[in-house]
């Protein structure tokens, strides 16, 4: 599968031992363009079938032939020519992912290709650091421990960030000796399709990665099922999520899940309030609103509270919206017509709930009426209650709710009283404060006078049900090794 210059996209296949194949139904799915609401291509689509030999070839790959044979270095060698590999190929990647999620091609170019890239080299290089520990024992033996991968991996990502949520667990998964089979988001095959190509390309071995497209309720379903499936690395919603695990115990596999957010973004009247207006805007509205680590509740210390809902709604109005191609727009459409409807829904909730609107509230571009697409206005409200479903419910699109409070500790209890954990930030001037607030926040990762830092040594996970497991740095690789102990008897 290839893109043009002329943006065209030839027909995805699943792929599987290392070639393109149709399902084994002949059945293909469009593949839309959020922005013009066209079909991009037509991609094959999976069944049970088709992910039963997936499974077959990554088992066959883990078991025999190139990949079980290659030593720690040769291993991180070819994750490091996959990055080479995703970099000569940049340009493709970030117009496909453009295309096919509605993400502006800005972000794309700047960051969902290099993240994927330098993703791909950081685990490369960590392989050789896998090792084992003599441990202490009796004076008749010895006891030593070996780190080893687990088998063959599932993993199933979402529709907002295609590229990047899957390399999130491919590179760790291959660096630490596994195979993978992979389903990706029905709505945003494009990329993954392509990589799998791409690192074939370079070199991984058939069968080594694996993707099947198809619905989450009969492949994705079928991945968690799996007796074949040693563990299962899931993004996605909580409700999918928690049926996902129910599912994976019946195999005792291992599980993990990032699953929906509703970060608590909060601002103390010690703040510098232009940096905080900017990172407030960047938490909330950054791919549209569609990140699980997203910070779309507000909360303002009530003595700079008016200020900055005039700060944040100003910020929304000005905002550029439109055509994810063109490289002067920040905020492109939402990545398919559902998703679209399910924030239309929340945001005439918000109104009946008593929320005051102060930017956007509606579908479209302003001041283009005939506009097609699925695009939402970034949206502002204040006068939020913590008890309003706006602001407990994940919304996942361009929407941001503000709430007043007096102290640290009422500041504290709104932003933990989502049932969510994924993501918090705070703002203040205050070193003391920004420490001792952080630590009471109840979430994975937390961001002081900032939001959506990511380095790959910077690991990130859930709280309550924002799931469990971490993703990046030491800890990311760790997810996908198993620990073995070997006792020799010394007489």
């Amino acid at each position: 599968m290839t893109i043009q210059a002329s943006e065209t996209v030839t027909d995805g296949q699943l792929f599987i031992h290392g070639k393109s194949l149709p399902a084994a139904t002949g059945e293909t799915r469009a593949v839309m363009n959020p922005a013009t609401e066209e079909v991009i291509c037509r991609v094959a689509w999976g069944t049970v079938a088709d992910l039963d030999q997936a499974v077959s070839a990554a088992q066959g790959a883990f078991d025999s032939g190139a990949w079980p044979g290659l030593t720690f270095k040769e291993r991180g060698k070819l994750l490091l020519r996959i990055a080479d590999a995703i970099e000569e190929h940049a340009e493709e990647l970030a117009l496909l992912e453009s295309l096919d999620v509605g993400k502006p091609i800005t972000f794309t170019r700047g960051f969902d290709v290099p993240a994927a890239a330098d993703l791909f080299r950081y685990y490369g290089g960590m392989v050789e650091t896998l090792e084992g520990a003599a441990r202490p024992a009796g004076h008749r033996s010895m006891s030593y421990t070996r780190r080893e991968p687990l088998g063959v991996v599932g993993l199933i990502t979402p529709f907002n960030f295609p590229l990047n949520l899957a390399v999130n667990k491919i590179a760790p998964a291959l660096a630490a000796g596994n195979t993978v089979v992979h389903k990706p988001a029905e709505q945003t095959p494009l990329s993954t399709l392509r990589l799998a190509e791409i690192m074939f390309e370079a070199g991984l071995p058939a069968g080594v990665f694996n993707v099947v497209t198809g619905d989450g309720s009969t492949v994705g379903a079928r991945l968690a099922e799996h007796p074949g499936i040693r563990k299962l690395a899931f993004t996605g919603s909580t409700a999918v999520g928690k049926r996902l695990a129910a599912t994976a115990a019946d195999t005792l596999k291992r599980v993990t899940l990032e699953l929906g957010g509703k970060g608590a973004n909060i601002v103390f009247a010690d703040a510098d309030l232009d940096a905080a207006t900017q990172w407030a805007f960047q938490a909330a509205f950054f791919n549209t609103g569609q990140f699980c680590m997203s910070g779309p509740r507000l909360l303002v210390q009530r003595p700079v509270y008016d200020e900055m809902v005039e700060r944040m709604a100003a910020q929304a109005d000005a905002v550029p919206v439109g055509d994810p191609l063109d490289p002067q727009t920040i905020l492109g459409p939402l990545a398919h017509r559902a998703q679209l409807d399910r924030v239309a829904e929340y945001v005439s909730i918000a109104r009946a709930e008593g929320a005051k609107l102060r930017a956007g509230g509606s579908a479209g571009i302003a001041g283009q009426p005939d506009a097609r697409g699925f695009y939402f206005q970034p949206t502002v409200f204040s006068d939020v209650t913590p008890q309003m479903r706006i602001a407990r419910e994940e919304v996942f699109g361009p929407v941001l709710t503000i709430t007043p409070f007096d102290t640290d500790d009422e500041a504290v209890a709104i932003a933990n009283s989502s049932p969510f954990g994924l993501a918090a930030g705070l703002h203040t001037s205050s070193l003391r404060r920004a420490h001792q607030v952080a630590a009471r926040l109840e979430a994975g990762i937390v961001w002081i006078n900032s939001w959506a830092m990511f380095e790959n040594t910077t690991s990130f996970g859930g709280y309550k049900e924002s799931g469990y497991g971490r993703e990046l740095g030491p800890e990311g690789i760790e997810e996908y090794l198993q620990v073995k102990t070997i006792v020799v008897n010394t007489e």
